[in-house]
């Protein structure tokens, strides 16, 4: 596993240790043993997995995941933090530096941030132009249910457009808050939005993001 991946891999393994299995997280509905079930899922059980992404294959993916949910807690986060098996496409180092960083950090924050006495991480230089990169890539992507045009800028004023439209929204943060606001994690995000009343209030409501 390359090197952001693991870390973060790590890092949510402890969070969702230290958490316990009953723990509220970010993700509507699951607790950190669900949210544990859909991460082993995801990368051990591609057959099911697709139904992250697939409305007719979710029927499965919820039962295999039910399944998963119902194992030791214990187990789950041993199956986190050891990785995918070798024959997994997850353990080639590209495959999991693309595919896991920033669901992992992602569902760390999940974890982190559903505490009441949450503090924002500090992310080095490295990490955030990693972030950063991957946000460029699928702004597009993630800003797609916006209702207003959406711009993602940080502080340097780099921008990535995510959604073309007026009124324009800007969103002005750091990467990983960038990245946790074009998730759908709005209310959680520590950034600035300019721009119409309602259209920042339409931001914030706004269904962005895709399945993790």
């Amino acid at each position: 596993m390359s090197t952001h991946a693991k870390r973060e891999r790590l890092l949510l393994a402890d969070l969702l240790e230290s958490a316990g299995p009953v723990a509220p997280t970010l993700c509507e509905g699951w607790n950190t043993r669900e949210l544990a079930a859909h991460v082993v899922v995801r990368e051990r059980r591609s057959d099911a997995a697709a139904g992250i992404l697939l409305k007719p294959l979710a029927p499965r993916l919820e039962r295999v995941q039910a399944e998963f949910a119902a194992k030791p807690y214990e187990e789950l986060v041993h199956l986190i933090r050891t990785g995918p098996p070798r024959l997994s496409p997850y353990a080639l180092k590209q495959i999991d530096e693309a595919a896991n960083t920033i669901e992992f950090f992602v569902h760390a924050e999940d974890v982190r941030r559903a505490r009441p006495d949450w503090a924002p991480r500090e992310v080095d230089a490295v990490f955030a132009d990693a972030l950063w990169s991957r946000l460029e890539k699928t702004a597009r992507l993630l800003g797609r249910k916006s209702p207003v045009g959406l711009v993602l800028r940080r502080p340097d004023g780099r921008t990535a457009v995510a959604h073309r439209g007026t009124p324009v929204v800007t969103v002005t943060g750091e990467p990983a808050e960038l990245t946790l606001f074009a998730f759908g994690r709005q209310e959680v995000s520590r950034v600035d939005l300019e721009g119409e009343k309602d259209a920042v209030a339409r931001a914030y409501e706004a269904k962005l993001g895709i399945a993790l």
